[in-house]
């Protein structure tokens, strides 16, 4: 719902606050839910792009822990999987001057690289092929960041076949033409 463009920036900023709280209730009442920590994780990396990158960063291994958690209560999950692989890419993928920032406000960052992003879209994918545009695209762009252009483009134009069902799916539809130009 947050991520509908039909929603204001601050019913947006309000509902990820809410939904972090639903989230944290849930793991209260129930520590083996898988869903209440996907959530959580999910909810505590949206805030993070709220309050900052010392928060994001800083919340970084609890939203991993999370994730794998959910994991370990559900492997068939394939969008967890996913949102592990996009953890790993995101650490992987970020610029060097804030790696350099963080690396001053923090000891150290999350260890990340493209070949744990391309093993976790993998897994995903195993778990429920073509189950979401977004887990097409993240294959093709760790490819193509591990150089294998071949395997790269075929899960792009994958990403691009797939049919739009959602707002998310054509945002993913489109920016497929900005990574091949």
């Amino acid at each position: 719902m947050a991520q509908l463009s039909t929603v204001t920036p601050a019913e947006k900023k309000r509902m990820v606050y809410e939904s972090r709280e639903f989230a944290k209730k849930a793991l209260e009442k129930d520590e083996l839910c898988w869903a209440a920590h996907k959530w959580y994780g999910v909810c505590l990396s949206d805030v993070g792009d709220y309050e900052g990158i010392k928060v994001k960063i800083g919340n970084a291994y609890i939203i991993k822990e999370h994730f794998q958690r959910a994991i370990e209560l559900n492997p068939k999950d394939a969008t967890t999987i996913h949102l592990i692989g996009l953890w790993y890419y995101m650490f992987a993928d970020m610029p060097w001057y804030q790696k350099k920032i963080a690396s001053t406000l923090f000891a150290a960052l999350p260890p990340a690289t493209f070949e744990e992003a391309l093993v976790y879209f993998q897994m995903a994918e195993e778990a429920d092929p073509n189950f979401y545009s977004k887990n097409l695209l993240y294959l093709g762009k760790s490819y193509l960041k591990l150089k294998n252009n071949e395997l790269g483009l075929f899960w792009i134009s994958k990403a691009k076949d797939y049919p739009a069902r959602s707002e998310e799916d054509q945002q993913v539809i489109s920016s497929k033409s900005s990574i091949l130009h």
